[in-house]
């Protein structure tokens, strides 16, 4: 049977693909609307596994801050080139995914793949908007971080590449906002200075052992005596820690204090105990954590 324009047209705007793709699968079933749909998903199904083992560097980390600041999110999709990532269906298929992680708060990504909103399953658009656009696109990683007795900023950085979350307790809550912009800055100091851990005894054993015994090799090398390696070795993992762990980093708007300076001139002026608890980091494609 012919079809006809307002039947591509209708079919456009409720799957979102090509113009020469829906008339191909109108044609395809006949004119019936429904089998067109499960053609063109078909469609972006079979293209996403062609793209499977395709990288995926590209893409948007997103943020959101919710329940009056007790909640964040933070959430990681990727794409081919730089170019999809900027475009409008990457864009609102990210923020649809958003919306799935706040409203639903997943275990997994596998789970998010699952859930339907208004009746649409996020593994179905996924592979429509494969399907659309052509490229590999993948939910990489997401996180939801909660507090009772404290607070959650986040930061993007410019290009919505790099995203931190960061959370602290024992924020009181007449000083929430007072409170805020000093974590907002910790959050950008995250984002900068891309610390291992807040605080030094979080610092995985076996990352220290490696670093001590790197030292003392060094220290070894340049003809230092056996019995005071040891001892170099500690005053360069001050060094490491200083470098590695927010709480000991130099402020990067102010490097005659310490991150540990602004909590504290907070708490004192503030007769608070403020306390840094974690942080987020998402980089594109960074190792998944």
């Amino acid at each position: 049977m012919a079809v006809t324009a307002n039947q591509v047209k209708e079919l456009r705007e409720k799957t979102g693909a090509g113009m020469m793709d829906c008339k191909k699968a109108l044609e395809e079933a006949n004119g019936d609307f429904e089998k067109a749909v499960e053609l063109l998903r078909k469609k972006g199904a079979s293209v996403a596994a062609k793209r499977a083992e395709r990288t995926a560097n590209e893409g948007i980390v997103l943020t959101r801050i919710f329940n009056n600041g007790k909640t964040g999110a933070i959430l990681e999709v990727n794409c081919e080139t730089d170019f999809v990532a900027k475009s409008d269906d990457f864009v609102n298929f990210t923020n649809f995914v958003m919306d799935i992680v706040t409203n639903n708060k997943p275990a997994n990504v596998s789970s998010l793949l699952e859930i339907t909103k208004d009746g649409k399953k996020v593994v179905d658009e996924l592979n429509a908007i494969i399907g659309k656009i052509g490229e590999k696109i993948e939910i990489s990683r997401f996180a939801i971080d909660n507090t009772t007795n404290g607070e959650i900023v986040d930061y993007v950085h410019a290009g919505s590449k790099l995203g931190v979350l960061i959370e602290a307790e024992n924020v009181p809550s007449d000083k929430t906002d007072v409170f805020e912009p000093v974590l907002k800055d910790i959050a950008m100091q995250v984002a900068a200075m891309r610390p291992l851990s807040i605080y030094r005894d979080e610092v995985d054993k076996s990352l220290i052992e490696k670093e001590v015994e790197i030292y003392k090799e060094l220290a070894r090398k340049e003809g230092k005596p056996e019995q005071i390696l040891e001892k170099i070795a500690l005053g360069k993992l001050n060094k490491f820690y200083e470098e590695n762990c927010l709480f000991e980093q130099a402020f990067v708007k102010d490097n005659t204090k310490k991150i540990s300076a602004l909590i504290e001139e907070f708490n004192k002026t503030n007769s608070a105990q403020v306390k840094l608890i974690k942080f987020r980091r998402f980089h594109l494609s960074d190792e998944k954590k």
